[in-house]
């Protein structure tokens, strides 16, 4: 029997993970364990937050990207809070800062790609991957303002280690939010490799808005 396709493997992945999420959260209401109940199913929620917010402004989020939100979330909020997977692998928050950060920057680097409505002559390569670079590193401070402001006001550690976790988180997001943007620029000059897929898929799937999208090496 052959594998799946990468959108057909998305979709399972999406299903078994919301899936996963709702038998634990069912479980926790069953024991009564309300803080089970209320992690799992925050994580389930969030996990239908992405595509809801790419409804409200006429956007279609591909499975593959779908399945990698939930992914994320299932590892930060569920495993890594609930399960205490921040305490027990120390690459754990490296690991997800890192790859979010590839995942912001790539999604940032389409957000203003869309802005030209695909006009790959609109502006440099390395133009449009800088603003990548600064749309992840954005996300990621501010993710370490949120870390600051909950341990600060609820009495959390989720800044672990302090400056020393804060600092480290910052230039994990900045080798990802780099990848992202050298990634996006490979994209317009036609050397992103399987990378590209990525970009093409959610192009592909938001055609009206990238309308002026002309063949590599062609310019108008």
């Amino acid at each position: 029997m052959p594998a799946p396709s990468l959108p057909a493997a998305s979709v399972l992945v999406l299903a078994a993970i919301r899936l996963f999420l709702a038998v634990e959260a069912l479980i926790g209401s069953l024991q009564g364990n309300w803080l089970a109940l209320f992690v799992a199913g925050s994580a389930l929620g969030l996990t239908f937050l992405p595509q809801l917010l790419a409804s409200r402004v006429n956007l279609r989020l591909p499975n593959g990207f779908l399945a990698a939100v939930a992914l994320f979330v299932l590892a930060t909020i569920y495993l890594g809070e609930m399960h205490d997977f921040y305490t027990r692998f120390w690459w754990w928050d490296l690991v997800l800062h890192g790859s979010s950060a590839m995942g912001f920057g790539i999604l940032g680097f389409l957000l203003v790609f869309m802005l030209f409505r695909g006009d790959r002559y609109a502006a440099p390569p390395w133009a449009l991957g800088l603003l990548s670079f600064c749309t992840a590193m954005t996300v990621g401070a501010m993710w370490e303002v949120f870390e600051y402001g909950m341990d600060q006001g609820f009495g959390l550690n989720m800044q672990k280690s302090g400056l020393d976790d804060t600092m480290g988180d910052l230039i994990v997001n900045a080798v990802g939010a780099a990848l992202a943007g050298l990634a996006g620029a490979a994209y317009l000059t036609g050397r992103s490799g399987r990378m590209g897929l990525a970009f093409e898929t959610f192009i592909t799937a938001n055609r009206r808005h990238f309308q002026k999208i002309v063949p590599r090496g062609r310019r108008k």
